[in-house]
């Protein structure tokens, strides 16, 4: 069976290195490219299984590079890169179409596994009792990997939809970002937990007028809450 590909995108020459060296390890097959046009050519070309693609790059920034994939229907699994924590926070992740986020620097280790749960998701680590998760007007259907709103399919991304099956597995109630790290990434102690900001206000946009909102307390935890809607007619 061929190694799968992946395909890195960066103008740090250091960081390409030190990427391709941990990946290969994993028996991973790299391809790197130091600018944006370099990136999106490269893509349509070589057809990668993942692509991890720096935010800053020369001539085409990775926002439009991974637009641009989209645009041709390529649903290559991206890995967004931003140049610090603070980037990455700032961003809106609602028009990012990246399957994942990371900020430098970030430990190699990091990088392996959230290539490892693109290309080779886990199973759902909640107490699966039912086929069905159901919570107010959402619904997620764990045999067929779909998540509803008022019965309306809704497409996520592959980790949204890990993220979104945690939380609904236990709706009303508090979950850790450790927990949430071990349902999606299957690590519950990743260094950074900076991109899951990023994933919560993609989710948060989608539940806008379905009576849920996802709430956070002071030390980090998230939970879905029911969401009292104006009646129509009403200020």
């Amino acid at each position: 069976m061929p190694a799968e590909s992946i395909l890195l995108a960066d103008e740090d020459v250091n960081i390409l290195e030190v990427e391709r060296l941990y990946l290969e390890r994993e028996g991973f097959r790299v391809f790197s490219v130091k600018a944006g046009f370099d990136a999106l050519n490269s893509a349509r070309t070589i057809h990668p299984n993942l692509i991890i693609l720096a935010m800053e790059l020369p001539g085409l920034g990775g926002f439009e590079v991974c637009s641009r994939l989209r645009r041709d229907n390529d649903q290559v699994p991206i890995i967004a890169v931003f140049a610090d924590e603070s980037t990455l926070l700032s961003s809106s992740g609602i028009g990012l179409e990246a399957d994942d986020f990371l900020a430098k620097p970030f430990l190699p280790r990091e990088l392996v596994a959230r290539v490892r749960m693109l290309l080779h998701p886990q199973k759902p680590k909640i107490a699966q009792r039912e086929s069905t998760l159901e919570f107010r007007s959402l619904k997620i259907d764990l045999a067929k990997g779909r998540f509803s709103i008022h019965d309306r399919e809704i497409p996520l991304q592959k980790l949204d939809f890990e993220l979104m099956t945690c939380l609904m597995g236990e709706a009303g109630r508090t979950v850790t970002r450790d927990r949430l790290m071990d349902s999606a990434w299957g690590e519950p102690d990743l260094h950074q937990t900076a991109g899951i900001v990023l994933h919560m206000s993609r989710l948060q946009y989608l539940l806008a007028g379905s009576g849920v909102k996802i709430t956070a307390d002071p030390q980090g935890g998230l939970r879905l809450a029911a969401q009292d809607l104006p009646q129509e007619g009403t200020a």
